[in-house]
């Protein structure tokens, strides 16, 4: 198998090649430029390394794993503008760079050319990567609006809150895995175990996301630190907070939680320290390699050689000690 740096090194190398030079430019500049800010390239990279894994040449997977990496950052400009995020990879987001308007026809615009890559596969494994390309969009849609919804309600459940990052994020690094098993014609079983393995590394990693948008270091994050506390984002770490929290604790937590009329920095510094008091966030960072071992578990029952194996299992270990 390849390594996850050559993997990366084609999937870039194959969106720079991308031609997006279209009028009206208002349309296509957008789409150049938060393709141009990087980013860890995760769900691509799965991709080609499903495709490797099942006996394939990877390159055969690369339409399907752009299609995931243009789908991935079309949810992130529109997840930008529902956010009001200033900054996206430590960069200025679509919307402040350019308007509102432009980011909301610029994300509609990546989400269509994701569809038509693949336009370059032939008969079932087109079906096929339609059909759960379709499913997994509309699941992402779905966490999506969960997770505004769960920003107004004050009795959210930690499973509730389980179920929402499984749709909004894990569905879509399941997807990416199974993309490439698809490409390279496995059986149902292999293509549903990967799938799985993906899911539940897909939760890992947004339960990391989520601690890391609490406690990450703001020079090398990429995005506001803090910003799930200011828009009272019900996470992991504040739903156990509450939950472990005595009568005085969980009275400043909800009360944090229930208005944005704050000093902000204030307000960020004061809510992680009852985080820590509470002991949520030595349960977060827990519930992350409870997660990564099922993963894990899911690996070391799959019919493929032990090499492979071994890779994705590195590549997860990597995922769940990551600071940025």
């Amino acid at each position: 198998m390849q390594s996850i740096v050559k993997y990366k090194e084609q999937i870039s190398e194959f969106i720079d090649s991308i031609s997006l030079s279209g009028t009206p430019k208002e349309l296509y500049e957008p789409i150049s430029y938060i393709l141009s800010l990087g980013g860890k390239q995760i769900r691509p990279v799965l991709t080609l390394m499903a495709a490797d894994v099942f006996g394939i040449d990877p390159k055969r997977a690369i339409h399907a794993a752009t299609a995931i990496e243009l789908f991935h950052n079309f949810s992130l400009m529109h997840d930008d503008i529902m956010d009001d995020a200033p900054l996206r990879r430590g960069h200025q987001t679509v919307h402040e760079k350019w308007n509102t308007n432009t980011a909301i026809l610029s994300g509609d615009a990546m989400l269509i050319l994701a569809y038509q890559y693949f336009e370059n596969y032939e008969n079932n494994t087109f079906r096929d990567l339609a059909k759960l390309f379709s499913k997994t969009a509309i699941e992402v849609c779905e966490g999506q609006q969960w997770d505004i919804c769960f920003e107004n309600r004050n009795d959210v459940s930690i499973p509730e809150y389980i179920k929402m990052i499984k749709f909004k994020t894990a569905v879509l690094v399941g997807a990416a895995l199974k993309m490439g098993a698809i490409v390279a014609e496995t059986s149902e079983k292999n293509a549903e175990d990967i799938y799985d393995f993906g899911i539940n590394l897909g939760i890992a990693f947004q339960l990391q996301d989520d601690y890391l948008d609490a406690f990450g270091d703001a020079a090398t994050f990429g995005k506001q630190v803090g910003g799930d506390i200011l828009e009272n984002k019900k996470t992991f770490l504040y739903l156990k907070g509450v939950m472990n929290a005595n009568d005085a604790q969980r009275t400043e937590l909800v009360n944090y939680f229930s208005t944005t009329d704050q000093n902000e920095e204030e307000k960020v510094k004061r809510v992680k320290e009852l985080f820590v008091e509470t002991g949520s966030a030595a349960e977060s960072t827990d519930l992350i390699e409870e997660y990564t071992l099922k993963a894990l578990a899911i690996l070391d029952q799959m019919d493929i050689p032990e090499e492979k194996k071994e890779q994705l299992r590195t590549f997860s270990h990597e995922l769940m000690r990551r600071r940025v």
